[in-house]
């Protein structure tokens, strides 16, 4: 026996240093999350969605002040045959003409939104020049003017928008906050895999030295009657499988890494090593709390609530326009006509125009009355539909928090287990090396082990993938107590 301590301790000290390895960056998951939600495409797709968003509700405050809008034509020039009267000789001659025109206009507009109309204020310039026989110059002006159009049938689209537009913006808002959160799920996801993958690979490697050793030993063992023939082959066996097992480990690991550069946004060789979360705190999350934050925060309730609104602006319309179409216009102000420039201005006359156009239908076999009808069960639909999404959500976040609740109890546990198996596989290693255990325990032990480590990682993986899509769900952070959408800050408002 005290020859065979001494082979070992030999055999142990003759082992090969490993490797040098290469640097690597090493991750934590807060730090994965982190470079997940600042350089991944998934971020910048996120970050794009919210700025189209951002600028088309811009777009709507824009339209609700006075635009300013200049219309020129700087030059026109005619040179064609017309025909024209020649009261002289009582008939239709054509001739020859030649024309310069040139025109400008300048206007304010001011969308009403109360009534749904435009009030405009506006000023022109006209000058033309003919050229021919008979050449002439004229000025036509209009200093000033003022009117104002107005649809009558009753559906004011301005007053629909001033409902939907700040809603949707709204929902824009939270849902970048959403993405956020689902790109820390999905981060989450990438981490643990790599994490599973790495246990993995540092398993298989510690056994295949472990099995080589163990081989090595039974060959000692076998000279001196210790073991049988069969037991070492079966030693053999497992050296052979532990660096098959180690082979599909390292490649398993390749893969993981190269998953998480890539979602990183890294460079696709980069060597990533990843720590392990620590038991997390416990926290308990209250059911209706996390209800109660998600009806107040999830964008999907303000998308549901906007689908609702449009449906009945589309019911509203599709009601009134199948009355009748009117609308008014009215307009206000001076104009004038000179040979030249100055006199243009002198002395306007004053212009007037007020219309009042109607369309009725009289005959339309129903089109207006069915549109009207579709919209009205459509939105019906839409309403349903919200309902049934509104339910759905709330049993994802009912069972979503049951699930992070319990997975807590389930970490502690499976941590606890894989210090045993970890104590368990080390005592029956050194009892077979010793001689007081056989190949199975052995074997028996190190699946064990595996199997606790393989628990251990996917109970933590369970855990803050919960934890991520409680926050994702809720946009509530129940650690620290806050309200993320409360503490949003894009940096461009």
């Amino acid at each position: 026996m005290k020859r065979l301590s001494i082979l070992l301790l030999l055999l142990l000290a003759l082992r090969p240093a490993p490797a040098q390895q290469h640097p690597v960056l090493t991750l934590d998951l807060q730090q994965t999350i982190r470079l997940a939600n600042d350089s991944s495409l998934e971020a910048f797709r996120t970050q794009n969605m919210y700025l189209s968003g951002y600028w088309e509700y811009r777009t709507f405050r824009a339209n609700r002040l006075p635009s300013l809008t200049l219309n020129v034509v700087p030059a026109q020039y005619n040179r064609d045959i017309t025909k024209r009267y020649d009261s002289e000789q009582d008939l239709d001659v054509y001739r020859s003409q030649q024309s310069f025109y040139a025109y400008g206009n300048l206007a304010i507009q001011q969308n009403f939104d109360l009534t749904g109309g435009t009030f405009f204020l506006d000023t022109e310039l006209g000058y033309m020049r003919s050229i021919g026989a008979n050449n002439y110059t004229q000025y036509t002006s209009v200093p000033v003017r003022v009117g104002y159009t107005q649809s009558l049938v009753g559906y004011n689209a301005f007053r629909w928008e001033r409902k939907i537009e700040p809603l949707k913006f709204e929902k824009v808002k939270k849902e970048y906050i959403y993405n956020a959160e689902q790109i820390s799920e999905q981060a989450t996801t990438y981490f643990f895999t790599l994490a599973m993958a790495q246990a993995e690979y540092d398993l298989a490697r510690e056994n295949a030295a472990s099995t080589d050793t163990l081989y090595q030993i039974g060959q000692l063992r076998l000279k001196i009657a210790s073991i049988s023939r069969a037991d070492l082959l079966t030693l053999k066996l497992d050296a052979v499988n532990a660096r098959n097992t180690l082979r599909n480990a390292t490649s398993t690991l390749k893969r993981a890494m190269f998953s998480l550069a890539s979602f990183l946004n890294m460079e696709k060789n980069t060597e990533i090593k990843v720590i392990l979360p620590g038991r997390p705190q416990t926290l308990t999350i209250s059911a209706d709390e996390a209800l109660g934050a998600a009806r107040a925060n999830n964008p999907t309730f303000l998308q549901l609530k906007q689908n609702v609104l449009e449906a009945e602006q589309n019911v509203n319309k599709t009601k009134v326009e199948s009355r009748f179409n009117a609308s008014f216009n009215a307009s206000v102000g001076f104009n004038q006509v000179a040979e030249d420039l100055g006199a243009a201005y002198k002395h306007p006359m004053q212009q007037e125009m007020v219309s009042l156009s109607l369309s009725i239908p009289l005959v339309d076999w129903g089109v207006r009355k069915g549109k009207y009808n579709m919209a009205r069960n459509n939105l019906n639909v839409v309403r349903t539909s919200a309902r049934q999404e509104e339910v759905s959500i709330e049993e994802e976040v009912i069972m979503t928090v049951a699930d992070f609740n319990m997975q807590q109890d389930l970490v502690a546990n499976a941590a606890e287990a894989l210090d045993l198996s970890i104590l368990a596989h080390n005592e029956t290693k050194q009892r077979f090396i010793i001689g007081k255990a056989d190949i199975s325990s052995l074997t028996l032990s190190l699946n064990r082990q595996r199997e606790a480590q393989q628990n251990y990682i996917s109970a933590l993986q369970s855990y803050w993938q919960n934890y991520y899509k409680i926050r994702k769900l809720t946009l509530h952070d129940f650690a620290s107590g806050f309200s993320l959408s409360d503490k949003f800050d894009f940096g461009i408002e």
